[in-house]
């Protein structure tokens, strides 16, 4: 049996003894039926779903008007002030905002500075309802795109007719109803193929998939780390040998570089590494944590069931964090806590991770900085490549864990062991640089110091967007920028 496969068999079994064992019961779930609407089967506007859905549509609709949908940038010291540092070199140390609503996703992506005019229609691909229809336009050619000349004003042009001022400018397509539901039936489906291929690879039919395994595949679709392949900027997810951190990372190392001639993202101009770029990696996050082994799926958490005015259950369509709803997502199963008591659990875990996170991040700066003196001084060319690849490694075990948006929750075991791979590749890295810089005479408290000022001059800068420019400097120069 196919390792997911049997994962998930052995979950469901798990599952069935947790709804007989807690408070979750048949109240729970909503009344199965055959439905069929009046929609188009090409429907892709979020507002046409209203009329027939009201109480479904009324919670999405809460995805606009969170008290955090304002922008909220993570370079900042207050957030993650290390970014403009680890990410020197490439788009997300410009501007990399914390997560607002799904409904803002057109609206973000056609604003944010990292779009530009290399941008290709594959940077689309989660955002809007409107991307199944550009892929049957456009077939492979959708990917490579661009997306400011050709991709963007497609989507604004489907997307005409169904406009709403309170979904934004462009909220009206932005990731709703139909890239989960066909509008028909209503029946859970995949929408992007790069998840269908993936699992396929692995050995999954996603066709053959449950009601309670589309409710996790569904989310799991967008929700997942992914890269642009070289040849043709298909959306691309690293699981052929596993959805574990360290199966991607594998994958990574082995059949990305020798299949697909992928070696990373950018790079790096600090240390000169080549980085690969970790993305929100929720679905295989949960896939090996405790609620994906005990068979709980996405939905059941972040879309819990809720009553309207007329007493209906339906289920939440307002995408937020469970503890917002800790009565419906929590104690429906943990009905033997109290919700101060599940609260403070959940504190724990966060505070701990967040804690070992930025330990490793510090780590990850410092050996990006003595790599960078490394170059300058004339190290050894093969010392400075065995660094260099340490350092690659641990950024990228720090970054899956920074990158998935539940600070450690939704799997508590992996991602500290993640962070602590992190720790060991950095500290590997250090200790070369230490062993070459050493044999040069270099001060390594002079360094220290250097390291030091440069990162107080970046957390200074008040702009965001400006505060890479303050990363590389005279003692650390930006090292693509050298002469050979």
């Amino acid at each position: 049996m196919n390792p997911l496969r049997k994962t998930i068999y052995l979950s469901l079994k798990v599952f069935v003894i947790i709804l007989f064992t807690t408070a979750c019961s048949s109240s729970n779930t909503e009344e199965v039926t055959d439905l069929t609407t009046d929609l188009s089967p090409d429907e892709i506007v979020n507002t046409a779903f209203a009329e027939e859905f009201p109480d479904q549509y009324e919670s999405y609709m809460r995805n606009v008007y969170d008290e955090d949908y304002e922008h909220v940038s993570k370079l900042t010291e207050e957030v993650e002030p290390q970014l403009p540092i680890l990410f020197h070199g490439y788009g997300f140390s410009i501007e990399y905002n914390k997560p607002r609503g799904h409904a803002h996703a057109v609206e973000d992506v056609m604003s944010i500075d990292r779009i530009n005019e290399d941008s290709v229609g594959s940077c689309m691909t989660c955002k809007s309802t409107a991307v199944p229809a550009l892929l049957d336009e456009m077939g492979e050619d959708y990917w490579s795109a661009s997306f400011l000349d050709e991709v963007a004003p497609r989507t604004i042009e489907l997307g005409e007719g169904g406009e709403s001022e309170e979904l934004s400018e462009y909220g009206h397509i932005s990731i709703g109803c139909s890239d989960c539901h066909d509008p028909e039936t209503m029946d859970l489906r995949i929408t992007r193929p790069s998840f269908t291929n993936a699992m396929d690879r692995y050995g999954v039919d996603v066709s053959e998939a449950n009601k309670n395994e589309m409710r996790s595949y569904a989310c799991g679709q967008c929700h997942t780390n992914y890269y642009f392949d070289p040849e043709t900027q298909k959306v691309t997810f690293p699981w052929d040998e596993g959805l574990r951190v360290e199966d991607m990372w594998e994958y990574y190392e082995t059949t990305a570089q020798e299949e697909h001639d992928f070696e990373g993202e950018w790079e790096h101009s600090i240390s000169g590494t080549t980085i690969v770029k970790a993305q929100h990696p929720e679905f295989e996050m949960w896939s090996y944590g405790p609620h994906g082994e005990a068979g709980v799926s996405c939905a059941d958490c972040h879309m819990p069931y809720e009553r309207g005015a007329d007493k209906k259950k339906t289920t939440s369509h307002h995408w937020t964090s469970p503890l917002e709803n800790v009565e419906q997502s929590c104690l429906s199963c943990h009905g033997d806590k109290s919700e101060d008591e599940l609260l403070d659990r959940v504190d724990n875990i966060q505070e701990r991770h967040l804690e070992a996170l930025e330990e490793s991040q510090d780590l990850s700066v410092k050996a990006h900085y003595y790599v960078n003196r490394m170059i300058t001084s004339g190290a050894d060319e093969e010392a400075i490549e065995e660094a260099q690849q340490h350092v690659r490694e641990g950024q990228w075990f720090w970054d899956i864990v920074a990158a998935e948006n539940s600070d450690g929750f939704h799997n508590p075991h992996g991602s500290m062991d993640s962070i602590r791979m992190s720790t060991d590749a950095s500290n590997k890295a250090l200790k070369v640089a230490n062993r070459e810089l050493s044999k040069l005479g270099e001060d390594l408290d002079e360094l220290d110091r250097q390291i030091e000022e440069t990162v107080q001059e970046v957390y200074d800068e008040e702009d965001p967007g400006k505060k890479h420019e303050h990363a590389v400097n005279e003692y650390f120069p930006n090292v693509l920028e050298l002469e050979n």
